[in-house]
C-alpha cells in the first residue's frame, strides 16, 4: 500500500488530526489487492494520509486478498474477519498490555474493533473512519 505522493494533507486537516491523535492505540487492518480496481484507486490515498498522521507502520497491517473464480476471497484473516469486498479496513485498538498491532497473520481478533470500512462509501476511506473513531472513541 504505497502512499499517493500528491495527496494533500491540508484538505484532510481534521480527518489527520483525529488518525494521529488515536494513533498508537489504534491498529489498522487492511485487505486488499493489485489485482482490484478499488483497491488500486482508494488506498494510495489511505496510505497517505496514514503517512501524514504518523501512524506507526507497525500499526498497519496489510492483507494480500485473492478472488476466486466463484467472486469469493481468500486469505490470511478473510474468514475471521468476515471480508466479502476489498477494499475492507478494521480498526482495532491495540491490545492492553502491547505498545503496537501484532503484525503477521490475524489468527484471532486482537482488540476490540471500533470502526470498519468496506469497498466504497460517499467519501475518502481515510474520512470514513476517522468520523467512525472521533464517534467511537471521543
Amino acid at each position: 500500500m504505497e502512499p499517493n505522493p500528491v495527496w494533500s494533507e491540508g484538505a484532510y486537516e481534521d480527518t489527520v488530526d483525529v488518525l494521529a491523535e488515536h494513533r498508537d492505540e489504534l491498529v489498522y487492518k487492511v485487505w486488499g489487492g493489485d489485482w482490484c480496481k478499488d483497491c488500486r484507486s482508494q488506498l494510495p490515498d489511505f496510505g497517505a494520509a496514514l503517512d501524514a498522521a504518523e501512524v506507526p507502520e507497525a500499526n498497519v497491517v496489510h492483507h494480500e486478498t485473492e478472488k476466486e473464480d466463484d467472486g469469493s476471497k481468500t486469505g490470511p484473516g478473510v474468514e475471521e474477519y468476515g471480508i466479502e469486498y476489498i477494499p475492507t479496513v478494521v480498526v482495532e485498538r491495540v491490545p492492553e498490555g502491547t505498545d503496537s498491532a501484532s503484525g503477521g497473520e490475524p489468527r484471532a481478533r486482537d482488540g476490540e474493533e471500533i470502526a470498519r470500512f468496506v469497498e466504497d462509501a460517499d467519501v475518502p476511506i481515510a474520512v470514513s473512519l476517522a468520523e467512525e473513531i472521533q464517534a467511537a472513541l471521543d
